[in-house]
């Protein structure tokens, strides 16, 4: 185990090593042949500028707040779908266990776009929504069908002598669940909802289809000011980069500790 942790952290060293060296070469000029004009104080503006002592954020900056509160809101709504489904899942009634698979199958076999326009267009303007909750309950709905079948695999993957030491202390199915069954299950779906968290990170991108001023639709309209099309859109991938790298490297240490433990 000692050896996998270490083998990773060299692996993860030698990228960021290579993304620097990188980095450094094109913010040298030195393209490799490329006629390109690499402009990256110009593009740097967008982020934000020093005046009268004060910084000032840029399109892309203010642009980034959007899609943080769209990942927050979509994360806890998620998560709460997904174990909701999950339990109906394994729950012994039929309308229960058929609900879940209904709302799973359909959400996870079509595309996330089409459910974007769907809620926006259609669910939006009935439930008296604003764009920014439209677009909070379709990620959310989209990323709870997956984490529904990751939290099914953790709970059914739980002992069932747990469940039977359980039943032995007289806990009631609903606290063996809770006390019991539940943390197990959570420690063993660690990875892939981080996996998941992830993907929502990325997936929150699509939210300028509906018309709001996220960082997507902030670097658009930048470009079309600037026309520093490769130098932005570089910079909007290095931000979600480092967004969904905030999330993967402190799970990836939790996960090792807890498989110390």
């Amino acid at each position: 185990m000692k050896s996998l942790f270490r083998r990773r952290r060299i692996f993860w060293t030698l990228v960021v090593l290579a993304a620097i060296c990188l980095m450094i070469r094109v913010w040298s000029g030195d393209d490799g042949g490329v006629s390109y004009d690499w402009q990256w104080r110009r593009a740097l503006r967008q982020l934000g500028v020093f005046r009268e002592g004060h910084f000032q954020p840029g399109p892309l900056l203010e642009g980034l707040a959007l899609p943080l509160r769209i990942v927050g809101a979509s994360l806890v709504l998620a998560v709460c779908m997904g174990l909701a489904s999950a339990v109906l899942r394994v729950a012994p009634s039929a309308v229960g266990r058929l609900l879940s698979l209904l709302y799973v199958g359909t959400v996870r076999n079509t595309p996330l776009l089409m459910q974007l326009f769907a809620v926006y267009f259609v669910a939006a303007p009935i439930l008296g929504l604003s764009p920014f909750w439209a677009a909070v309950l379709a990620l959310s709905a989209f990323e709870g069908a997956y984490m529904a079948e990751i939290f099914r695999a953790g709970i059914e993957g739980v002992p069932r002598r747990q469940w039977d030491a359980a039943y032995s202390l007289g806990m009631p199915p609903y606290m063996a669940f809770v006390w019991v069954a539940l943390p197990q299950a959570l420690r063993r779906v660690l990875p892939p909802l981080v996996g998941q968290t992830v993907s929502l990170i990325k997936d929150s991108a699509l939210v300028s289809a509906v018309a709001l001023p996220d960082l997507t639709m902030r670097a658009q309209a930048a470009i079309a000011d600037t026309f520093l099309s490769l130098e932005l859109w570089s910079m909007v991938a290095a931000i979600y980069l480092l967004l969904t790298l905030a999330v993967s490297l402190p799970a990836r240490w939790l996960e090792g500790r807890l498989a110390w433990d």
